[in-house]
């Protein structure tokens, strides 16, 4: 079964935390989706990867692009997979695919301090090991490491 892993979201936000874990999927050689439920945010999203840094930019399209199936990085609001990802992010409460057992990992990334996405977040946990499929839950520490914490 697929590995879904829970992102608590408390020190840092998503801006700044989804970068890492995407240059971290591409140094392993995975293609990544990233799943929003806003136009807002994929665009965010999508200016976002660009300048996230002064140094560098991560290439990325959206599924909108007609070369989406190339690109390493797509952004989507759709359950579809435009790129063979092998790993899916899913940002803002998005769902949990229906093949999700297609993917080797996918991350669910939610805001700490937001109660309704909390809520989500445990109600797709208890989904995903419904489902079979092997979680864990992520955590900043005080100097900003991620802790597994189950």
């Amino acid at each position: 079964m697929t590995e879904i892993l829970f992102y608590h979201l408390q020190r840092q936000p998503l801006e700044k935390v989804l970068p890492s874990l995407l240059e971290k999927s591409l140094e392993r050689g995975w293609q990544a989706a990233i799943q929003a439920v806003s136009e807002e945010r994929l665009q965010a999203l999508d200016d976002g990867l660009w300048t996230y840094t002064d140094e560098s930019f991560l290439p990325h399209g959206t599924d909108r692009d007609t070369d989406a199936a190339t690109q390493p990085v797509v952004l989507t609001l759709r359950e579809t997979n435009p790129n063979g990802a092998s790993i899916r992010f899913l940002v803002e409460g998005a769902d949990l695919p229906e093949d999700a057992g297609g993917y080797a990992r996918i991350c669910v990334l939610f805001d700490g301090t937001d109660t309704d996405a909390l809520l989500r977040a445990r109600e797709q946990w208890r989904g995903a090991k419904e489902a079979g499929h092997t979680v864990a839950y992520w955590q900043q520490d005080e100097s900003g490491r991620w802790a597994k914490k189950a």
